[in-house]
């Protein structure tokens, strides 16, 4: 009895296109898990340079990610907005962005205060934002700079037209808000420091490399996926030969 590899062509075909789209997305979860580790990176490294005054004007933003911040400024809540879907806790709520003036300019920066729960609302009904407590006057602003993501999948409804404010955002896309305030407004959100006084909310800040392991774990998954289909396509095209 001898064994021969006859492989079937249409087979073959579906498996070369499975194969690829096993290993396509395999390195795309590998290569976010890497970008999820150069940020941690850059993260530990930012938390032992001291804080520095917000300059006017920052050209090179990538280079100030996560850089520690202080401005002086006033709060601005006309144009505030709550960012949905933040868990805290297995808690549903949002994250409250308020821009704040800062002292002695017409540019604004938008600070993320930390988070606050969802209000209870009855079966079927939509929750309704949650009352906003907000300090009056100028305040310290002192956090990191944050960049927010520039590409993302969103189901949002776009600005209102009619003059009243859209509070609830699904996704926080910068180049929508600079459109939609009456004010310049900079490209980037300062994290208001945990320990700051200047009207905070709950600010545990995830790491980025807290979901290195799970991103690692999808790619290994999607690579074992392509080895066992090529296992597969090669046992079911031996076939036996008969002298």
């Amino acid at each position: 009895m001898k064994y021969t590899f006859r492989p079937n062509v249409w087979m073959t075909l579906a498996t070369v296109l499975m194969l690829g789209l096993c290993i396509k997305l395999g390195m795309w979860q590998y290569n976010k898990a890497d970008a999820r580790r150069t940020l941690q990176t850059q993260l530990d490294a930012r938390l032992s340079e001291p804080v520095v005054a917000l300059p006017a004007k920052i050209m090179a933003l990538e280079s100030w990610r996560y850089k520690r911040v202080k401005f002086t400024g006033k709060y601005d809540t006309r144009y505030q907005l709550l960012l949905d879907n933040q868990v805290q806790n297995t808690v549903a709520g949002y994250h409250v962005l308020t821009p704040v003036q800062v002292d002695g300019t017409n540019t604004f920066v938008l600070v993320n205060r930390g988070w606050v729960a969802r209000t209870a609302a009855s079966v079927g009904e939509i929750p309704r934002p949650p009352a906003i407590d907000t300090p009056m006057g100028s305040q310290q602003i002192k956090g990191d700079i944050g960049l927010p993501a520039n590409k993302f999948f969103t189901m949002d409804t776009p600005p209102a037209t009619d003059g009243e404010w859209q509070a609830v955002w699904q996704n926080l896309d910068m180049t929508r808000y600079a459109k939609s305030v009456p004010f310049a407004v900079q490209p980037f959100v300062v994290r208001l420091d945990s320990k700051s006084n200047a009207g905070g909310f709950v600010r545990n800040w995830p790491p980025p490399g807290e979901r290195v392991s799970m991103h690692l774990g999808y790619a290994y998954q999607w690579f074992g996926f392509a080895l066992t289909l090529l296992v597969i396509y090669i046992v079911l095209n031996i076939k036996k030969v008969e002298r």
